[in-house]
């Protein structure tokens, strides 16, 4: 696993400094045989959130995502299930306590079979919990909406954009 300074974003960082990157992603809900969803606190914003990331050079966002989704929660799923868009720029766009700006377009995921137990993995997140539906905790907004998406496209079975 590299560091953020030798991953591709780390690198354009070093470049352009703070400005906006339009970066793709990908995000993934997990969700386990009880019907909760896997969410970590992030170390950067103190909130929870689902795992994902971004892709490094050569990699598909599907292959970037389940990359992630090892780097930071230990566990290895196979099968993920694209539900959903993210682009919204009001929700989309992000400033890190570190100034840094990010426009994320966002693929979005499901995945009901993984193996492994959810760790805190990396420097990114604080803590691992599975919560009921019902009873999210405090999020980062874009993802709480990723999270509405996903019991949206599972009630209907219709591709979300949001």
């Amino acid at each position: 696993m590299a560091g953020f300074a030798e991953s591709y974003l780390g690198q354009l960082r070093a470049v352009i400094g703070d400005r906006l990157i339009l970066m793709p992603g990908a995000r993934v809900v997990v969700e386990d045989p009880q019907g909760r969803i896997l969410l970590q606190r992030r170390s950067d914003f103190g909130l929870w959130g689902v795992p994902g990331g971004s892709p490094e050079e050569g990699e598909d966002l599907t292959t970037s995502l389940l990359r992630e989704l090892v780097e930071e929660t230990g566990l290895t799923a196979t099968d993920p299930v694209p539900f959903g868009f993210a682009s919204d720029p009001e929700f989309e766009t992000i400033t890190f306590p570190n100034g840094h700006r990010c426009q994320y377009f966002v693929m979005m995921y499901a995945v009901s079979a993984f193996d492994g137990s959810a760790i805190v993995a990396d420097d990114e997140s604080s803590a691992m919990g599975w919560f009921e539906p019902a009873g999210l905790p405090e999020m980062l907004p874009n993802m709480r909406r990723t999270v509405e998406a996903y019991l949206r496209f599972k009630q209907s079975g219709e591709f979300q954009m949001i």
